[in-house]
């Protein structure tokens, strides 16, 4: 089985190759990152320092066709956090904090200028911070960013939060108070085209059931509604960072059980995985079965999401990433692999959990989800006749058992064995 999983992984390998450019990588200016393969984007990670407002500059001279800026940085300086939220002011670029990111004190400042906008992650305000006793400079300080947040259209209360939180302490917005002070922003251009275009009267020159023509009788389908309009907008550059897969994590031993959109048979895993792709995001996740020994029927099975994961040594699966997220961590689970776990015929006497079978399990399968379910379950014992499920926190010996299906769980770690760019 191994040989095959080996297999899989290299024609995934070769295919994503043959469409990413292995020429591609960074540009590193102070804190701002412009990434080859994603020319539209400019990452902000790290502090605003003082030389971060020409830094910026270079990064928008590498991507000159830049949208957005994503922010992950606690801040720095005030004059230089102010000179930048001007730059993607004048420029309408978008601003987006993805989850896994923090944007304090001066970055505020960055995002608050973005023409769209969207915190998934924090965003935090306070009063600035000076070592000087100069009152004066002080006062032209707040002047100015009172200055550059009203350009912005900043929510007074907005203000009125940042002014009052002392600088030493850090106003983090709840999700209640992201809605209530409108600190995500849409783009209003597609707002301004969707309400135009739900406002225009819906009239046809067609006659209706063969009567006389008319220069105003009530439109049919052939008329877009306001949400058909919406799905043909292009996306924003948030909505194609946040939505659009960018990045495929891909996993050996692994099913992703459930969801399926669709099951069909292709030559390999590669075949898979682009079948998932071209759903245009519909598809989030595929799992193709190795197993030489399936010469008929489906082994790709395409997946409206990541569904739940279940242990199978024959099963290569991937999971689809938007820009959005974080690569996706290691994790520990209980695995009955029923390539390798399972044995007929056999009963484990004694050990149940229960004086009863389980109710709701009544297929093998069942029972061995079951068990997987169940933290204190170490083995099932299956009855095909009496279909019953017996849950096991103990393995005796085991005996003969005429039609009966008996499974041990174990705990493996699974990690994805890449994450390849779509770029």
């Amino acid at each position: 089985m191994r040989n095959q999983l080996r297999a899989a992984f290299a024609s995934i390998l070769l295919s994503f190759a043959s469409i990413c450019d292995a020429g591609a990588g960074e540009s590193v200016f102070g804190p701002f990152t412009v990434d080859d393969t994603k020319p539209d984007v400019i990452t902000l990670n790290g502090e605003i320092d003082i030389n971060a407002g020409l830094n910026f500059r270079r990064a928008l001279q590498a991507a000159p066709t830049a949208k957005l800026i994503t922010l992950n940085s606690l801040g720095g300086n005030v004059q230089m956090g102010l000179l930048i939220a001007d730059d993607i002011h004048q420029r309408k670029l978008a601003t987006y904090i993805p989850s896994d990111s923090k944007c304090f004190s001066a970055c505020a400042f960055i995002f608050l200028a973005g023409a769209e906008r969207k915190v998934d992650g924090a965003l935090g305000v306070h009063q600035i911070s000076s070592g000087s006793p100069d009152l004066v400079g002080a006062q032209l300080a707040i002047s100015d960013i009172i200055e550059v947040l009203n350009r912005f259209s900043t929510p007074m209360d907005v203000m009125h939060v940042m002014f009052k939180t002392p600088p030493d302490d850090m106003h983090v917005f709840s999700q209640d108070e992201i809605g209530r002070y409108g600190l995500n922003r849409t783009a209003s251009r597609r707002s301004d085209e969707l309400a135009a275009s739900s406002h225009e009267p819906l009239t046809t020159t067609k006659p209706i059931d063969g009567g006389e023509s008319s220069d105003k009788q009530p439109a049919t389908s052939d008329q877009p509604t306001p949400d058909s309009l919406q799905a043909s907008l292009p996306l924003s550059p948030i909505e194609e960072f946040t939505k659009r897969p960018n990045r495929v994590a891909i996993y050996t031993g692994l099913d992703l059980f459930g969801d399926d959109i669709s099951s069909i048979r292709v030559d390999d895993a590669a075949a898979c995985a682009k079948s998932c792709l071209v759903m245009e995001g519909q598809c989030k996740a595929f799992t193709f079965n190795t197993n030489p020994r399936l010469r008929k029927g489906p082994n790709c099975f395409l997946k409206s999401s990541a569904g739940r994961a279940d242990g199978n040594s024959v099963a290569f699966s991937g999971r689809f990433l938007s820009g959005a997220e974080a690569d996706p961590s290691a994790f520990t689970m209980g695995v009955i692999d029923p390539q390798t776990a399972l044995f007929d015929n056999v009963d484990l006497p004694g050990g149940d959990l229960s004086r009863r079978p389980h109710q709701s399990a009544k297929t093998p399968l069942a029972c061995r989800l079951a068990c997987v379910d169940e933290a204190l379950c170490i083995a099932f014992t299956y009855i095909k006749a009496k279909r019953e499920c017996w849950l096991k926190g103990a393995i005796g010996s085991p005996v003969f058992g005429k039609e009966m299906v008996s499974g041990v769980k174990k705990l493996e770690t699974f990690s994805p064995a890449k994450v390849i760019s779509l770029d």
